[in-house]
């Protein structure tokens, strides 16, 4: 057997069975913490298609943990989560920490009141914690503004640079019911200087009260600089000059969401907010650019666009994961959105500059260290699309494999059915339609998820991740694969872990949820890497 890599069983993370093995890994609570913290749910499946409501009732682990004493390591667990890009989504951090925030012991709650202005770095974040808080306190016969939530939303404002708090309460104004306005009121906030306190008097009065105390008065430079930002939003909010407002929007990087609706109908002006657009927002905006002719072929435009989309700095500097652009330009290929008439011809430089970002982008993929094997079940034909998204299911097996097989060094890729597995090459330089060539190069038939894993087994591979890619909802076995899986943990020595990913479907239930090792996934999105990475990191 070739050497592992792996650690030997770890007899803290595994219980003895009835047959005096310790190959069952159990589900601790702080697991079930991470599992929550990661995608909202305490479960062994992650749902990419929707996600849901989030409820107390849903985070029993938390509760848990809290009422053993335990608060400040999970406002820490949170911290870690949210900081350090373990979240596949971040309202389960956010509704985590509001929680945290209700508990009666008091360094737990001022613990996660501290915390606040380190997690929720939009304002966006912000209301969604004070929303959760209301939610909490709905059955409660007490208002939620004490003394601690006051002063987390008092110190939020008063942490930021004041030029940047300008640009937030300006592009960002209210989300879910709530506004700056209504925060800076019940929080009663003290500014900590004559900026914020501009700032706060805008939100709350409007300019022309910033003008009667401001404009002729002697400013500090601090002061000065916010007023003039202050000043140019309003007079893009007021003025019908096309040629003013794109002068305004270049000069002083303004955003679409501090523009009028009006001033959206223009190409020109849209041309203009490209220029310091977000990369990931031009990618999500590419088909209605076009639609709008924004973009138009050979235009400059679109020649500045293809060198931005291309530029390896803008890639790395953005984090541009390769399954974000595979989306984007499957999409754009589509020609047309989910809602609504928009429609678009799809311009052929923009998907060869899509094309080159796309394989630029495995720069990006920081590699975990395990040992993998990926297998793509082939007994049906991959020729669906994962659903809210236009990648069909090949490509997605394709990319996902991609994703392991270029930044893995200990990576095999397998196709498989019924009762046939072939090993296949899988080499940087192959472009995603060779790829996808290589996994279904045999026939299709039923499906035994198990036979990667007795392949292994059999091949002397000690693997710690499996991820099972199929279309399939129902799968045969000629045994049950935990079964299968406890039977390489024994033989290799290695803590494997089994992700079934079903592309197209929702729920798979397949795992057993007391082993800690077994996961599954339904459909297929960019947080579904952040699972599967923190899996094979023994995180959740």
């Amino acid at each position: 057997m070739e050497p592992s890599g792996c650690p030997p069983p770890c007899p803290g993370n595994h219980t003895l069975n009835a047959a005096g093995d310790n190959y069952h890994w159990e589900v601790s609570d702080k697991v079930r913490l991470r599992r929550f913290l990661c995608y909202g749910s305490e479960g062994d499946i992650y749902n990419a298609i929707e996600e849901a409501h989030l409820l107390v009732m849903h985070a029993g682990a938390l509760l848990s943990m809290l009422q053993e004493g335990q608060g400040i390591e999970v406002v820490n667990e949170i911290k870690s989560f949210a900081q350090d890009g373990r979240a596949a989504r971040l309202e389960p951090c956010i509704f985590a920490l509001a929680l945290c925030s209700q508990h009666a012991e008091v360094t737990t709650k001022r613990a996660a009141f501290k915390a606040v202005k380190e997690i929720c770095q939009d304002p966006a974040h912000l209301f969604s914690f004070i929303q959760y808080k209301k939610e909490l306190k709905e059955d409660m016969k007490c208002g939620i503004w004490g003394r601690g939530l006051r002063k987390a939303v008092s110190d939020w404002y008063n942490s930021q640079d004041a030029l940047s708090l300008a640009a937030i309460v300006t592009r960002c104004k209210q989300r879910g019911g709530w506004s700056h306005r209504d925060l800076l009121r019940l929080s009663h906030t003290k500014p900590a200087d004559e900026a914020i306190a501009l700032i706060s008097k805008y939100v709350s009065k409007g300019w022309k009260e910033v003008e009667v105390v401001y404009v002729n008065k002697e400013n500090t430079v601090d002061v000065a600089k916010v007023l003039s930002y202050l000043e140019i939003v309003e007079k893009v909010k007021h003025s019908c000059d096309e040629t003013a407002v794109i002068n305004l929007i270049e000069e002083h990087k303004l955003e679409k969401e501090q523009l009028l609706t009006d001033h959206l109908k223009s190409k020109l002006v849209w041309r203009a907010l490209l220029k310091e657009m977000p990369l990931q927002t031009v990618l999500n905006m590419l088909g209605k650019m076009t639609a709008k002719k924004v973009l138009q072929p050979g235009g400059s435009e679109t020649q500045a666009l293809c060198e931005r989309i291309q530029a390896e700095a803008v890639l790395k500097n953005e984090k541009m994961h390769p399954f974000s652009i595979l989306l984007a330009s499957e999409h754009y290929k589509r020609g047309q959105g989910y809602q609504g008439k928009t429609k678009w011809g799809a311009e052929g430089t923009i998907l060869k500059a899509l094309d080159v970002a796309f394989y630029k982008s495995f720069m990006n993929v920081e590699p975990v260290g395990k040992s993998f094997v990926v297998a793509v079940d082939v007994s049906t034909l991959l020729s669906s699309v994962v659903p809210g998204t236009s990648v069909s299911t090949a490509f997605a097996a394709a990319v996902i494999t991609m994703v392991f097989a270029r930044t893995e060094a200990k990576t095999h890729v397998l196709a498989y059915s019924e009762g046939a597995l072939e090993q296949c090459s899988v080499s940087a330089d192959m472009t995603l339609a060779q790829t996808t060539n290589e996994l279904v190069k045999i026939p299709g038939g039923s499906t035994d998820c198990t036979l990667p894993i007795t392949w292994a087994t059999d091949n002397g591979k000690a693997v710690d991740v499996f991820i099972i890619l199929s279309n399939n909802p129902l799968w045969t076995f000629t045994a049950r694969p935990l079964e299968t899986l406890k039977k390489h943990r024994q033989i290799s020595g290695c803590n494997s872990k089994l992700v079934m990913c079903g592309l197209t479907t929702i729920g798979h239930t397949i795992v057993d949820t007391e082993d800690r090792g077994l996961l599954s996934i339904s459909g297929f999105d960019l947080g579904a890497f952040s699972v599967i990475r923190n899996m094979a990191l023994d995180l959740i």
